[in-house]
């Protein structure tokens, strides 16, 4: 029995000073945590006044990187370590999202998902088996881990933007490929966009779309 987790990370109250009327929550990648996403808050307050953000570190301290967290271990890379890992995962950031709606006194629908790598993979995984619908999921650089259960578990479908870029040494750009063909013709809302030249990271046209897609989706 794995004890439960209680997420630590920076947040951001807000721009305009009153009370939060939506919350990006943002998932990091292997090996970093919550202070490298929360750098993308500066990119999307001027659209979102009126939106708190959480950045919360991964549970488990990630072995070899000094101040970084892991959503899993990566000790192995097959499709079922994957599939394991995030559902592991899961719980954890299903209990802070139901956290931090009860904190802010919100609903599902005035938050989105944001991740990056392993952190997309858990907001692809947790986003469309919330009972009650996410306002949006956006995925950076990420990857569906977990695409042959998703048909027979998914309970709602949150509208998602995914990003990835077509020089990706970590996370390949098919990755994005895949989760449109499981996501697409289970009804799912999908905006895609590769990044021409763009490794495994976010680009201003990625900072941009998310802005756009994030303000109309909390609208």
């Amino acid at each position: 029995m794995t004890q439960p987790h209680n997420l630590q990370g920076p947040e951001v109250l807000p721009a305009s000073g009153g009370a939060p009327r939506s919350l990006v929550i943002l998932l990091h990648g292997y090996g970093s945590n919550g202070d490298d996403l929360i750098g993308l808050v500066p990119h999307w307050q001027g659209a979102l006044p009126d939106t708190v953000f959480m950045s919360p570190n991964a549970p488990q301290p990630c072995p070899g990187a000094p101040g970084g967290y892991q959503w899993w271990p990566l000790t192995s890379l097959s499709p079922e370590s994957r599939a394991a890992g995030v559902r592991q995962a899961a719980p954890i950031v299903d209990a802070f999202i139901d956290g931090a709606l009860a904190r802010w006194g919100l609903t599902e629908s005035k938050v989105a998902l944001v991740g990056f790598s392993q952190g997309t993979m858990m907001a692809l995984h947790v986003g469309p088996r919330r009972p009650r619908a996410l306002a949006g999921v956006v995925g950076y650089s990420g990857m569906l881990a977990d695409p042959d259960a998703q048909a027979s578990e998914l309970l709602t479908r949150p509208p998602l933007l995914l990003v990835h870029g077509d020089a990706d040494p970590m996370v390949p750009v098919a990755a994005l490929r895949q989760a449109e063909a499981v996501f697409r013709p289970l009804g799912f809302e999908v905006s895609a966009h590769v990044s021409p030249g763009l490794g495994h990271g976010i680009d201003p046209a990625g900072l941009r779309l998310g802005e756009e897609f994030l303000g109309r989706v909390l609208a």
